[in-house]
This record gives C-alpha cells, structure tokens and sequence, in this order.
C-alpha cells in the first residue's frame, strides 16, 4: 500500500497537514466471527420534534462504548479499539439525508470521543460513496467544524490494484465515476474497484448505518452500507437481490475492507421502517437507541427483526424478504444471523 503518499495529497488538499502513516490491516482470521454481543442504549428525549439534541446523544455514545468495551471511561474504550497512530474512517450513510440516514449529530458525538481519545483531528475521516450525498447531509459543514475530514470515493477514485471479480461477474453498466468507465475491451465491467480511501492508508473503519430499510435486503445496515460504499461497479448488483446476496459479503470480507472494521453502531434514534433512501418520516418511529456491537450481521439482523415489528404494530404492508445476504454472510464468518445466539444488553438512561 502507498498510504503515507495518499493521505499526504489528500490532507493538502483540504487544507491540512499529516504526518506518515504506515497503512495496516488486521488478521483476517482475528477478525473472523466476532462475538455476537449488542449493547442497546436507550435515552428519552435524545430526539425532539424528528431533531437530535447533542448532549444526550454524546451521552448515549459515552454510555454505550463504555459498556460494550467494559472499560471505566470513554477515552479508556476508545484506545481499547484504536491508537493514536491510526487513521480512522467513519462510515455512513448520508443518501438519506440527515433525518433518515445516519445522523450527524452521532457522528459528531464519535467524533468528539475520538479527539479526547488523543487522536489528531487530521487523522479521522468522514466519508461515503457520493461526496454530493455527504454535503447534503451536513457533513462537509461538520468536517470543517470539528477539523477533521470529510471525502466521498468518487472525490478520490478507486485502486486498480484492489478489487472484487467474482468467478460468474457479471459485466456492469458503468457510468461516470467508475473506474473503467468509457474503456473497451476484454473483461471491461467485471471488476469492482475499492476506492483509494479505503484501501490506501484507511487503518481502522467505525460504521455508523441508520435503522432504515431497505426493501433489495431489508435494512440499509453495516453490511450492505460498507460494501456498496466502498467499491464501484455496484449498478450490476443492486438491480437483483440475488446477486446482491452474494457480492455484499464477499465485498465485506476484502481484506482491505472487513478487517479494518472495529466497530458497529446502528443509529437508532429514528426508525424509518418505509421509503428507503427517501425520507419519509409519517414511515417512521423514535427508538431513542443506539446499538454497539462488533458483528454487523449481529445488528443488521436485530434491525431487520425490529422494522419487521413496528411495520406488523402498525398493520404496514408487508415487505418481500430477502435474507439470504445474511446467512451468506455468516457462512464467511462476518458474524451471527441467528437471534438466539444474539446477546443483547440494554442500558436506559
């Protein structure tokens, strides 16, 4: 990997300046089949009139980071996942916007953890796929706020060196952004390309996903939001549920992607349990939660289980169930699709 190089331009670019850092990955057999264990995190009036209010929110993510990492302070819990010397991406997903998607005001609260924790501001980025779906979302505001970063991969590009070619590829519809888009020849569109946020100099990755569904998987969880967001060429997957079944694990479980991930954390605060990426809030309930957990598959299961139960307490239509990303998941080892081997722990506030 080249992530001292990267990271440099990239920081210049916005303004910044970072020291060299060595790109590393961790074990993919350390990585495998984390426990599936869920602290679930409740505090009343965290939402007020569909808007977050920060300082419970800040509490919920100190509450529930301690408790997951059993350690005595927040700033003890996150040197427990990350050093110093890492860089650090979070994940999230903003085609929803700021009331559907993943919230600002939790990142902003991850965010704050992480900069008492003694990691440089220049050493923590924000990012999704679409850098447009970021700035509607605020985050660009709340990059240049809190000092940190905040990039989309069609800002930086994708790795030639690092991609995903299933054996039955399917050839993609490329469009502008992609890597190969506009080239010809042989085996053009069978590749999807990981971008170079992710795999060049990317140390550890925090997933922050909303509790919204998703009707090609049923929720927009940590499994589909990482994967879709980290690579190009998607369009050949997201038309058939079938194949999505199959290329949303094995993107998860590229080393550049799946072993970089320390930690999960589901943002339930709202639920949409309707509409997809389209905010729709008469779709939608307030939990008042957030969930941690190192297994994604633990948390996307647990939210699929809790959309499928407000869509029935409030005689929804039902949605098609398509599942089998989950279970093709926990047969790579990404974590748990089971709810009896889930152990959940709740905390109110």
């Amino acid at each position: 990997m080249h992530g001292s190089g990267f990271w440099v331009a990239m920081a210049a670019c916005l303004g910044l300046v970072l020291p060299g850092v060595q790109a590393a990955g961790t074990n993919a057999t350390e990585s495998a089949a984390p426990a599936p264990r869920v602290c679930e995190v409740t505090g009343a009036g965290a939402i007020v009139d569909f808007q977050p209010v920060a300082t419970v929110v800040e509490h919920l993510v100190a509450t529930g980071l301690t408790n997951f990492t059993r350690q005595v302070s927040e700033s003890a819990a996150w040197r427990s996942l990350i050093s110093t010397q890492d860089i650090v991406g979070i994940k999230v997903y903003s085609q929803a916007g700021m009331l559907s998607g993943t919230r600002p005001a939790v990142v902003a609260a991850v965010v704050h953890g992480l900069l008492a924790a003694g990691l440089p501001p220049h050493q923590i980025l924000i990012w999704d796929r679409h850098a447009d779906d970021l700035r509607a979302a605020g985050y660009f505001q709340l990059g240049e706020r809190l000092g940190v970063l905040v990039a989309g991969c069609d800002q930086t590009g994708y790795d030639e060196q690092t991609f995903y070619a299933p054996d039955s590829a399917v050839i993609g519809n490329l469009v502008w952004g992609d890597l190969e888009f506009g080239k010809k020849g042989p085996g053009i569109g069978r590749k999807s390309y990981v971008a170079k946020i992710v795999s060049h100099g990317m140390t550890k990755i925090i997933s922050v996903a909303p509790l919204l569904n998703l009707e090609s998987c049923g929720v927009s969880g940590h499994l589909y939001s990482l994967a879709m967001g980290s690579v190009d060429n998607t369009l050949r997957f997201e038309g058939d549920p079938d194949r999505l079944a199959v290329a949303v694990p094995e993107i998860y479980a590229l080393p550049a992607i799946g072993d970089r991930v320390v930690l999960n954390i589901t943002d339930a605060l709202i639920s949409q349990y309707e509409g997809g990426s389209s905010t729709l809030l008469h779709y939608s309930y307030v939990p008042n939660q957030l969930w941690f957990s190192k297994d994604p598959v633990a948390l996307d299961t647990l939210s699929i289980k809790e959309l499928e139960r407000e869509r029935k307490a409030r005689s929804a239509d039902e949605l098609p169930q398509h599942l089998d990303m989950y279970g093709n998941a926990t047969l790579l080892q990404l974590g748990s699709n089971d709810p009896a081997k889930i152990t959940v722990e709740r905390t109110k506030l």
